[in-house]
């Protein structure tokens, strides 16, 4: 389930199935200009990078974002017909891949509120559900996420902490679950470690970095 898949670091991930996918591209080391998909789940800087994204898009790449990511895509020169704009809770399809999206939000802090309509993803890939929780609290949405593959924020303050998001896994039980949102900015391999040993024994825990 994990061949292909790269935690490159905080958020930003890649996956390389049939089609090449990033979700949050950031800090990115080295032009790849490969991508078929790009998945943002808010527009916050370390989510919704230009530098980074310019990085990872070709000619015909295509981004998914929320409403509010819409003009900074035209103005980087996304085509209208490139651009899918999403809202939470709804099931979507592009280039035969199937994803949903969560709400991500928090619950009583103020960075990340629901009114922003920002996203989580659950993206079905060869049968295989990956669950990228975005910035977010444990909130009743994501604790109704049946997923296979579980990307959580870890680093506390914006997002869940190493115990939240370790009671979120425990609550969902997908097969495998792996740290991010840390490292960079907020949180700490300390707060991967902790991570791990909360986590149920019968899950295992993948941390890349």
């Amino acid at each position: 389930m994990l061949t292909g898949i790269e935690v490159l670091c905080h958020s930003s991930i890649r996956i390389d199935k049939h089609l090449i996918m990033y979700i949050d591209p950031f800090k990115i080391k080295k032009d790849y200009k490969d991508a078929d998909i790009i998945f943002i789940t808010h527009s916050h800087y370390d989510h919704f990078s230009e530098e980074d994204i310019e990085k990872v898009r070709k000619d015909n790449t295509y981004i998914v974002v929320p409403e509010d990511c819409l003009i900074k895509c035209l103005k980087m020169g996304f085509e209208e017909n490139r651009i899918l704009v999403v809202e939470p809770g709804q099931k979507y399809e592009l280039l035969g891949i199937n994803f949903e999206t969560v709400p991500a939000y928090n619950i009583e802090k103020q960075y990340h509120s629901r009114e922003s309509n920002w996203v989580g993803y659950i993206l079905e890939i060869n049968d295989v559900h990956y669950y990228i929780a975005g910035d977010t609290d444990i909130t009743p949405e994501a604790k109704a996420v049946n997923c296979d593959v579980a990307f959580v924020p870890i680093g506390g303050i914006y997002t869940m902490n190493a115990k939240e998001a370790a009671s979120l896994i425990n609550t969902i039980e997908p097969q495998i679950a792996i740290p991010i949102h840390y490292g960079e900015i907020i949180g700490s391999t300390d707060d991967a470690q902790l991570f791990k040993k909360l986590v149920k024994d019968s899950i295992e825990v993948k941390i890349y970095f």
